[in-house]
């Protein structure tokens, strides 16, 4: 599998990487067997896949659990392991502390990309913390950062990075020490086209796409609005009267979104692929993207992911998946937060 150079960094990324959000299970996603979880590891690896992603706030602290205990098994050097630290744990020593206890749990001595979850704000907060000492008074990215040179010195963590940063909460950030930033990309949602991937592109930071396949939408298995689970209609795509899980409180876009699957769909028929296929390849063409991830419960869906990497989309069909979702692209505009409002962007 093609491997991209990450920039700032001697690291090289696997173009599809594994997303673990789904490892050791919880309310969001259901159970997840261990035995399917060590599987899609192993295989992972088989497969030239290097990457694994998760965070601390992963159903608990469980995906990490499950992801060290898959691994442990594996020659540490063969995975490349992103975590992520919340917001609301971004004190100086309480960082420190979490990095610990991630890396207890990952059952490993170091992490390679340590990332920042969200930006450090009250609003970004209240998602991690109902504490009010830690909404009204939250970590100052100085003590931040010092504590991520910290471990950065003391061989915890190789590299750190940040997630869901907006070009405008980048430019307040040393640059040159920030090597990735995760993002959600897929063809349903293109914001961080407007300015942040640019941003990303001229100034050395890498990019790790999440959400290839928008939580199953992109997978081509439902046929209409309503056959989408709740869970998966909160975004801003969907009107948020219609679903008591949203809290966006916007009327959505649902005539371009609809509009937009059609297009992908017709693409699809005339070109042979599926519409996972054609989704995770639109990604994986991108050079701006360093690495995509995509979740697999179990080898099946594991193949898959990367059977659509060793595709090839044509100029012309590039072109033509861009027309079909640019209205909506243009609906949405430049906020790539897509749970909560413009007004309450936590990107920004």
């Amino acid at each position: 599998m093609e491997k991209r150079e990450c920039k700032n960094t001697d690291l090289k990324l696997s173009v599809l990487g594994t997303g673990c959000w789904t490892f050791g299970g919880g309310s969001y996603w259901g159970k997840q067997d261990q035995k399917d979880v060590n599987e899609v590891v192993h295989a992972s690896i088989d497969l030239g896949i290097n990457y694994f992603d998760t965070a601390e706030a992963y159903n608990d602290g469980r995906s990490e659990s499950s992801l060290g205990e898959a691994i442990r098994e594996i020659q540490r050097e063969k995975a490349l392991i992103g975590s992520k630290v919340s917001p609301s744990n971004c004190y100086k020593d309480m960082l420190i502390k979490h990095c610990d206890n991630s890396l207890k749990r990952l059952q490993t001595d170091y992490i390679d990309i340590y990332m920042l979850h969200w930006p450090i704000h009250p609003h970004a907060i209240r998602h991690f913390t109902n504490r009010p000492n830690i909404i009204e008074n939250p970590p100052e990215m100085d003590e931040t950062l010092d504590a991520l040179r910290i471990l950065k010195k003391q061989g915890k963590i190789r590299y750190f990075g940040v997630s869901n940063f907006s070009s405008n909460r980048l430019k307040n950030l040393p640059e040159e020490e920030i090597t990735v930033n995760e993002l959600p990309y897929n063809l349903l949602c293109r914001a961080i086209e407007y300015e942040t991937l640019p941003y990303c592109q001229e100034n050395g930071i890498g990019v790790i796409s999440y959400m290839a396949l928008l939580q199953g939408i992109l997978s081509g298995k439902y046929t209409s609005i309503e056959d989408i689970p709740a869970m998966q209609r909160r975004t801003r795509h969907f009107d948020s009267k219609k679903n008591s899980e949203s809290r966006h409180g916007e009327a959505g876009a649902e005539k371009e979104f609809l509009l937009a699957l059609d297009g992908i769909r017709a693409i699809c028929k005339s070109s042979g692929l599926s519409m996972a296929e054609v989704a995770i390849q639109w990604i994986v063409q991108n050079p701006a993207i360093t690495c995509t991830l995509a979740g697999a419960r179990n080898i099946a869906q594991l193949e898959a992911n990367v059977k659509a990497v060793d595709l090839k989309l044509s100029q012309d069909i590039l072109a033509e998946l861009d027309i079909a979702t640019q209205r909506l692209m243009n609906k949405l505009g430049n906020h790539f937060d897509y749970y909560e409002s413009v007004e309450n962007d936590r990107t920004l």
